[in-house]
């Protein structure tokens, strides 16, 4: 038997309107990064092609990568925003993962073209530089980036969208790129060595790859199902905790995360006296204290006789 708190009962009526609350703004979001970002592209494109600076280029080549991870991010948050459905009981949040793979894989290629050329310009050797120019464009797309990076991360935390935290990530590295080359474009200036700008961008691809990994191994652990982390589950044990009195213990405690949203389930154990509707009231309670500390939950909660007179950890 399960308490109303699944997402096909009234008890849950609030996880709909999560929904609609979690997914809006961060389409919002996603669609403003992405204008922004097609307009450092085109920024970064013709001021790097009249600067001659490949570490300008190859962070147009990123953006470029950006854009396609960017336009991910906003089909996915669409798509994640769908309620639960027959085909899809549990949500289309997963979705999300699918997006941060995308990004990890053009944030992958792209570092890979870029450092193709790099050792092209080492090799071959690096033609003049306008640095006034490339310093221009990496200093307006800094900017830019810091601004759009805050609000997406701000954003990310509010509605747990791992979609909009890969891309906040993104934007970062961004962020410290446009540094980087800014400092190489700064060296080829005080010592009149071009050689500089293709380390740079070496040094550029190297970040990228680093990012790309970090956005899979995301991906990864929502896709198979990973538990959620422990400060999370702590602050479920804290909920059935609090209703330890009510209850003779609890097994089967299982979490996971499907995009914005999180799946708790678990069966709960009462004394064989206590009616249905007296362990259900204590259920639905449970479930509300874990939505509360937890927001865009998904509590599905089984009630069963009393067979153990011990709380027991989660398994």
């Amino acid at each position: 038997m399960s308490s109303p708190a699944s997402p096909a009962e009234p008890h849950d009526l609030s996880h709909a309107e999560a929904h609609s609350a979690l997914a809006e703004a961060p389409a919002r979001i996603a669609a403003i990064s992405l204008v922004i970002t097609c307009a450092l592209l085109v920024l970064k494109l013709t001021l790097g092609l009249i600067s001659g600076s490949i570490a300008v280029l190859g962070d147009a080549v990123d953006s470029a990568t950006d854009l396609v991870g960017g336009a991910a991010a906003l089909i996915s948050v669409r798509i994640a925003s769908a309620p639960a459905d027959e085909e899809h009981p549990y949500g289309h949040g997963k979705v999300e993962a699918v997006s941060a793979s995308v990004a990890a894989t053009v944030i992958a290629l792209g570092g890979g073209l870029v450092a193709t050329q790099a050792v092209i310009r080492l090799i071959d050797g690096s033609p003049s530089i306008n640095v006034g120019v490339g310093l221009i464009a990496m200093g307006i797309a800094a900017a830019a980036n810091v601004i759009t990076s805050v609000f997406m991360r701000r954003e990310a935390k509010r509605s747990h969208s791992m979609a909009l935290s890969a891309e906040a990530t993104h934007l970062q590295t961004n962020i410290v790129q446009a540094g980087a080359i800014i400092a190489g474009l700064l060296l080829v200036q005080v010592t009149d060595k071009t050689f500089f700008d293709p380390l740079t961008a070496l040094a550029l691809a190297a970040y990228m790859s680093w990012v790309a990994w970090g956005l899979v191994k995301t991906a990864v652990r929502d896709v198979i199902d990973t538990t959620l982390p422990e400060h999370e589950l702590r602050q479920i044990m804290d909920v059935i905790d609090a209703h330890a009195p009510e209850i003779r213990g609890f097994h089967r405690l299982r979490t996971r995360k499907g995009g914005a949203f999180r799946h708790v389930d678990m069966h709960l154990l009462f004394d064989a006296s206590s009616s249905v509707h007296q362990a259900h009231e204590v259920a639905d309670a449970i479930a509300d204290g874990i939505h509360n500390r937890l927001p865009g939950t998904v509590v599905v909660i089984h009630v069963e006789p009393d067979e153990t007179h011990v709380l027991t950890e989660p398994g």
